[in-house]
């Protein structure tokens, strides 16, 4: 502890040059701590024990395909299974192209029995079952665009050819609060006549017990196993993970790109290091002199470098995490990232990262320069 000042005060001799290594490093950390984080978010498991019995039916060659409005009948007589719902992505625009966020047509009486975790007033939500173009809003999407109850709201469609006029009458919380949901039989009513007609995107399915789950997911597509349009089922957070798969194996590209990340800060941060303790020979020559010895001269330097690295994490790693915590990306146009939260396992895997940069960086520059003799550390340049 009597060194802590000797030690702050090397590592801070050359500002500037200290001040860019703290940099380099402290970035590093940022990007890094930000790509585990969205892995992190990713494959957060469902919050609710509600969530967790959830299901998805869709086509098995493809999202884009829809099914039969027929299968809700059949599914609806599986054992285990407790309500279903028609489900169907609009992907409409409101107002403006850049205004993106998750739209549904859906059978409103069944809302509460799919989605039970949803808080919606009894009363609102008896306003949104009754009238036909009356829809339900997420608390964080109402607050976005500053819907109220009763508003009037314009869909634009993009992959329908209508557009939908609708009435906010309900609105809901949730951990991810962001989404719009309309009664599907006013889709249907604005399409007839069109190839889109007795068709649907997918089928919501609330299991009664975690049990039921894996043998709901059989069932269904065993019913359909031989049908024009063959089903996939799964659970919702998997539906969900599906979409982010279709960019590859996202784990691994994120782990590889951090470990490059890494592997290039190391090699600029131990040139840098380097460089340092070669121009302080004869410094440390002067230290022995004075009775220091070889290992507590390579500690002092080791701490000065793990010093530095500590400061790097503090603005990087910690810093991320004071950063996210304060934007609402509800805001924003991310699907399936509602928030950014760095973890405490995340922060430690900072904490070890700097401590890595800053232990290899030095400690081969250092052993040599303590290793010297006072003559030949005195006589260098």
């Amino acid at each position: 502890m009597k060194y802590l000042r000797l030690i702050w005060r090397n590592a801070l001799r050359n500002r500037r040059r200290s001040v860019l290594t703290v940099l380099s490093i402290a970035l590093s950390l940022f990007l890094m701590t930000t790509l585990l984080t969205v892995v992190t978010e990713l494959e957060k498991p469902p919050s609710s024990q509600d969530a967790s019995l959830r299901l998805v039916t869709r086509n098995a060659v493809s999202l884009g395909e829809p099914l039969p409005m027929a299968y809700q009948k059949v599914i609806d007589q599986i054992p285990g299974v407790a309500a279903t719902t028609q489900m169907q992505w609009f992907g409409g625009v409101y107002v403006d192209e850049r205004n993106f966020f998750a739209q549904f047509g859906c059978e409103p009486e069944k809302i509460s029995k799919v989605f039970p975790d949803y808080r919606i007033d009894p009363s609102q939500l008896d306003s949104f079952i009754r009238d036909r173009t009356g829809a339900l809003a997420g608390r964080k999407l109402a607050e976005r665009f500053g819907w109220k109850i009763g508003d009037r709201i314009t869909l634009q469609g993009r992959i329908f050819p209508t557009d939908l006029q609708l009435t906010i009458r309900a609105i809901y919380d949730y951990e991810d609060p962001s989404a719009l949901f309309f009664n599907q039989k006013y889709l249907d009513e604005s399409l007839k006549g069109n190839d889109y007609e007795g068709s649907i995107g997918t089928f919501y399915i609330m299991a009664k017990s975690a049990d039921d789950v894996p043998k709901i997911m059989d069932a269904v597509d065993a019913k359909f196993h031989n049908s024009l349009a063959q089903t996939k089922t799964e659970t919702e957070r998997a539906f969900q993970l599906s979409f982010v798969s279709m960019l590859g194996n996202i784990k691994t590209l994120i782990i590889s790109v951090s470990s490059v990340i890494v592997f290039m800060i190391l090699l600029v941060v131990a040139n840098t290091m380097g460089m340092s303790i070669r121009e302080r020979t004869t410094e440390i020559a002067v230290l022995k002199t004075m009775g220091f010895r070889r290992r507590l001269v390579l500690e002092l330097l080791i701490a000065e470098s793990l010093c530095l690295g500590l400061i790097a994490w503090l603005f990087g790693s910690v810093g991320a995490r004071l950063l996210y915590s304060s934007i609402d990306f509800s805001k924003m146009n991310v699907i399936f990232i509602q928030g950014l939260d760095v973890t405490p396992q995340t922060l430690v895997i900072g904490l070890g990262v700097a401590i890595l940069i800053a232990f290899t960086s030095t400690i081969v520059p250092a052993y040599r320069a303590t290793q010297m003799t006072i003559a030949a550390a005195l006589r260098n340049i």
